[in-house]
C-alpha cells in the first residue's frame, strides 16, 4: 500500500531537507520502499547519509507546501533517537529508517528501507475529505510539467469544491497555494 508522507533527510551541511513521498509501506511498517527519481533532493542525500525519517501527518498545508517546494522555513524538529536525523515535531507518528539495499535498474531508483524506530507524538486528526482532497491536488501540482493543464485545472475545480465544504483554514490557504502553482504553469506554456 502506498502512503503520503513527509520524509526528513540529511544534506550535505547537516541540515534537515524535507520531502513528500509516497512511499510503498508493509502492513506492519517494519519496512518500506521509496522510490525517488535519481535527480531528486532525497535520493542524492540517501546516497551520502543512508537514514532518515518518514513522518505521517494530517498537516495538508506542510505536504501541500513540500510538494511545490514552498517550505520556506524548516518545520520544528527534534533529533531522531537511533538515526542521525530530524524528527518533526507535529508529525502524528514517525519511522526511523536506514537504508538496505538501492536498485538504480529502473527509471526511478528504488530503495529498500529498514524502520529501526517508530515514535508517536499525536493523534491522526482522522479522515477529512479537505485534506484528502488538498493531498489529492498537491499530487497533481507535482506533474504539471507531464500532465495536461487543462485537466489539472478541472480537477483541482472539483477538489476545491470539496474543500469549500469541509475545510479549515489551513486546507483553503493550502489550495490558494496549489491553485497559484497551477496559474503560475499555465503562464508559463
Amino acid at each position: 500500500m502506498i502512503l503520503e508522507a513527509l520524509v526528513t533527510t540529511t544534506d550535505a551541511d547537516g541540515s534537515p531537507h524535507l520531502a513528500p513521498m509516497g512511499p510503498c509501506v508493509s502492513a506492519d511498517f517494519s519496512r518500506f520502499t521509496l522510490r525517488p527519481f535519481p535527480t531528486s533532493h532525497t535520493y542524492q542525500n540517501l546516497l551520502r547519509h543512508p537514514e532518515g525519517v518518514l513522518h505521517v501527518t494530517d498537516d495538508a498545508l506542510l505536504l501541500a507546501k513540500a510538494a511545490i517546494g514552498v517550505v520556506g522555513e524548516m518545520p520544528p524538529t527534534h533529533p531522531a533517537e537511533r538515526v542521525r536525523g530530524f524528527v518533526l515535531v507535529d508529525s502524528c507518528r514517525h519511522f526511523e529508517f536506514v537504508v538496505k539495499a538501492v536498485d538504480t535498474s529502473g527509471e526511478r531508483v528504488s530503495i529498500e528501507l529498514e524502520v529501526v524506530h517508530t515514535g508517536r507524538t499525536r493523534d491522526f486528526f482522522g479522515f477529512n475529505r479537505a485534506k484528502h482532497a488538498v493531498v489529492e491536488a498537491a499530487i497533481l501540482a507535482t506533474r504539471l510539467h507531464i500532465l495536461p493543464l487543462g485537466e489539472v485545472a478541472v480537477e483541482f475545480a472539483k477538489l476545491r469544491v470539496i474543500v469549500g465544504k469541509t475545510g479549515g483554514p489551513a486546507e483553503h490557504a493550502a489550495m490558494d497555494l496549489l491553485e497559484a502553482k497551477l496559474r503560475e504553469a499555465e503562464a508559463n506554456r
